[in-house]
């Protein structure tokens, strides 16, 4: 990495940056290697200006959440990591409306809202990346999707924050207007319903259906593909016959094919080798081809 600017520098001391910093611990897989500076902004401005910074200098870098969706080389990254959690992890609520800041869990934010007498997210519980992350993907699971129940999202961008109402059309599936790094999430507002009722029971529902069909005991990224037109990634990789299959510590999951777990000691290089040879064997068997969901960041 080049020679960082003074203010730069400046910026990431007067925020703790950390060098050097082992990125499994911050990644679900469990992999990856090093990153050179790992900085963490604790308010909207800090991040704003941070970015602006960053951008200016002209530095690789790259924005994560809890690193759910993340597969990052074991090479490590000549980079500078901007991540937005604990610090950025407020959670409140004004009757229908709540505002939850763009590290908050979004699993924990659903719980909280199914607490608070509300329905719209209870979908939402057993996700486990962050609430900037789901916007940001527009993360959906049993039918329910985040787009649904955003309101505002406040974002930075150009060193600039900003603060808009959601334009539902411009949202797809997994697709948003708020994706990094032109955009970081900063907090989002959702407008729910009152409960009528079942919310705490369908919540319970899809936790109880996650944990019957979800590795979910071991690291994983999810979904580790995208879901081809017409198809589900799970059931093409299953009738490869590739349930079980290893590659090192990386293992397509014996419970849900569409999902590849670090089974003991795997490296981000065996799941990425996994990946490959997944896509590979469904092409050969029902010609699908098969795009990672999962987004991969370093020198594979």
């Amino acid at each position: 990495m080049k020679e960082l600017p003074f203010e730069l520098k400046r910026m990431l001391d007067a925020l703790g940056a950390k060098e050097n910093v082992p990125m499994a611990q911050y990644t679900s897989f469990k992999t990856g290697g090093s990153v050179r500076i790992l900085a963490e902004p604790d308010t909207a401005e800090h991040t704003a200006e941070l970015m602006r910074l960053i951008e200016a200098a002209g530095v690789e870098h790259y924005v994560i959440g809890n690193g759910t969706n993340l597969l990052i080389s074991d090479k490590g990254l000549d980079a500078i990591v901007v991540r937005i959690g604990e610090k950025m992890a407020n959670v409140e609520r004004s009757g229908r409306t709540i505002v939850a800041g763009a590290g908050a869990s979004y699993a924990a934010t659903a719980k909280q809202s199914v607490q608070w007498g509300l329905m719209g997210l209870e979908w939402a519980a057993g996700i486990p990346g962050t609430v900037g992350g789901a916007v940001a993907m527009n993360a959906g699971a049993y039918g329910g999707e985040t787009a649904a129940a955003l309101k505002t999202v406040t974002y930075a961008e150009n060193g600039a924050i900003i603060k808009e109402t959601v334009d539902k059309t411009a949202f797809g599936h997994r697709l948003s207007p708020y994706c990094v790094p032109e955009r970081i999430v900063i907090e989002a507002e959702f407008e729910l319903n009152d409960d009528d009722g079942g919310a705490y029971e369908r919540m319970t529902d899809y936790n109880k259906r996650r944990r019957e069909k979800q590795p979910i005991s071991y690291p994983s990224a999810g979904s580790i593909f995208k879901r081809p037109e017409g198809y589900f990634a799970g059931a093409l990789i299953e009738q490869a016959g590739l349930k079980g299959t290893r590659i090192g510590g990386a293992e397509v999951s014996t419970l849900h094919a569409g999902f590849i777990v670090n089974a003991g000691g795997a490296t981000s290089r065996d799941v990425y080798e996994l990946i490959r040879l997944v896509q590979q064997k469904v092409k050969e068997h029902s010609g699908a081809q098969l795009e990672t969901e999962v987004k991969l960041l370093g020198e594979f």
